[in-house]
């Protein structure tokens, strides 16, 4: 069975692997010239933090989330599961209790047990809340490992290439173009978020941390090279413009605010990317004829596309086995 995926971020590859590990023939078309260079999970925190996302009132994330800490492991090696801190300032405790009442899986760490998880934090948060069971890959390192994945199943990805799904010649196409599918799914919108990478050698942190105060939610995550990305913002928007100097400034006030040592980080990066929501902000799998469409994944691309792939290889089989009952009564 050939299966074309239109889309190579984090959905369209994590598709492509569910639908070749099932056996279908899968190849990928990607407008990029290559991974990342069109989609908005390059520029993503890559968390996969079903509990701590649920605080923010999605409820999907929490159900349908934990999923997702199992599928990742068992497909590539670049991944931490150190979980997650949630940190706040001794005048914003507020914040952290009210945090603690939206979600669960997490511990009380006080003080001490904090300096024992994050030592460059120790003295600087009477509290935290640990979420252990949480983890995080760096998009720019699970893309291309997501592709060696598909490729080690029998699948391919070809660049440089504008698909019209509808227009493929394939027993089955998945649209995984984000945004990029505006045009056909009209309820589609964008929102707006942005990010900084820092570079600092004067701290160092194993797992993402979120500080809560009552302006800006933000987390600062640990990449390779003393890098951290700290993001990160979310507008009504679907504008691509480069990052607002308002953003960028408070993104690295919220930084130095979790340790001073990010003042005076070498700003490494900064990026801004439309992600596709509709308007209920839950992810869909719809099917039209042959043609699947999964998307929305709005801010939950890489926690949610494990469910949403394997909801997609399930509608693209029922398809098939609805075909091979045709030709049976046919037959008959």
């Amino acid at each position: 069975m050939r299966v074309v995926v239109v889309g190579a971020g984090v959905a369209g590859l994590v598709t492509a692997i569910e639908l070749a590990e099932r056996g279908a023939s899968v190849e990928v078309l990607e407008r990029g010239a290559r991974l990342g260079e069109r989609a908005c999970a390059w520029a993503a925190g890559g968390m996969i933090a079903p509990w701590c996302e649920a605080e923010t009132g999605e409820e999907e994330a929490a159900r349908l989330g934990p999923e997702a800490l199992g599928w990742w492991p068992r497909q590539i090696a670049e991944i931490s599961v150190e979980g997650t801190l949630v940190v706040a300032s001794r005048r914003d405790q507020a914040e952290l209790t009210r945090f603690s009442r939206r979600t669960d899986h997490f511990e009380w760490a006080d003080a001490a047990r904090l300096g024992e998880l994050e030592p460059d934090l120790a003295g600087r948060f009477d509290r935290a809340l640990f979420f252990p069971e949480e983890a995080h890959v760096d998009p720019r390192a699970a893309l291309p490992a997501l592709q060696r994945r598909l490729e080690a199943l029998g699948g391919s990805v070809r660049f440089g290439v504008s698909a019209d799904p509808d227009e493929i010649d394939a027993k089955a196409v998945v649209d995984c173009r984000g945004f990029g599918a505006r045009e056909t799914l009209k309820d589609l919108r964008g929102v707006r978020g942005e990010m900084v990478m820092l570079r600092t050698e004067e701290i160092s942190l194993k797992r993402p941390i979120r500080l809560l105060h009552p302006r800006i939610a933000l987390y600062v995550i640990p990449r390779a090279d003393h890098v951290f990305m700290v993001g990160a913002t979310a507008m009504e928007s679907a504008s691509r413009a480069k990052i607002s100097a308002r953003s960028a400034v408070e993104l690295i006030n919220g930084a130095y605010a979790l340790h001073p040592a990010f003042g005076e980080a070498e700003v490494v990066e900064t990026c801004a990317e439309v992600r596709p929501s509709f308007p209920d902000n839950l992810p869909r799998v719809l099917r039209e004829g042959r043609v699947v469409r999964v998307n929305g994944l709005y801010r939950n691309g890489f926690l949610l596309s494990p469910t949403f792939g394997r909801l997609a290889a399930d509608a693209v089989f029922e398809l098939e086995s609805g075909r091979e009952a045709d030709r049976q009564r046919l037959a008959s």
